[in-house]
């Protein structure tokens, strides 16, 4: 999480520091629930190992993975986190996943600590906007093979990790069609 931080040249090393007090640690096994729906969601998660989905059930009781979140990235149910309202969604392990947690409580006290903290925040606030605009934008604009093919190329060492049925879901396409397509890529 401090390298992402660092990487943005917004903050101070010495301001830095106050995180090592706030971060705790978490692992999860293959197919643990991180957060059910339902649950407020209190905590962000950054990933140092593993893979995280985030899934709801839409109205005919399917299941919908909407999410997909790699090592040293960011996951939340960012809606409700930011709300305190319950999530819509549930977070999954994939794979045993190690994770570095900041709760609610402990990211407000970083943000009434300064200015820069505070700076960190938006500029994290800005990039999950810009990566929902994104996946908005490519279900209206990409075709499934070419929702693929950006997958893969960002993330190919962890999609044979992915269950095909979750990638599929994910994809918008079923898993069948996503058979034909990775064959048509790989």
């Amino acid at each position: 999480m401090k390298s992402v931080f660092q990487s943005l040249q917004i903050i101070p090393q010495q301001e830095l520091e106050q995180l090592d007090t706030l971060i705790t640690f978490r692992k999860l096994k293959k197919g643990e629930l991180l957060l059910k729906e339902n649950q407020v969601c209190n905590e962000i998660f950054f990933i140092k190992k593993g893979i995280l989905r985030s899934y709801f059930f839409n109205h005919q009781g399917d299941e919908i993975t909407n999410c997909f979140a790699f090592e040293n990235e960011f996951m939340a149910s960012f809606s409700s986190f930011i709300t305190q309202n319950i999530a819509e969604e549930n977070i999954q392990a994939l794979v045993d996943t190690e994770l570095q947690v900041i709760s609610c409580e402990s990211l407000e006290k970083l943000y009434k600590s300064g200015i820069h903290w505070q700076e960190i925040g938006r500029k994290l606030t800005e990039m999950e906007y810009v990566i929902l605009q994104k996946r908005m934008i490519s279900f209206q604009k990409l075709s499934g093979t070419q929702r693929y093919e950006e997958l893969y190329k960002n993330h190919q060492k962890y999609i044979q990790l992915i269950p095909l049925q979750y990638l599929a879901s994910y994809l918008g396409v079923t898993p069948r069609h996503l058979s034909r397509i990775r064959k048509a890529v790989l």
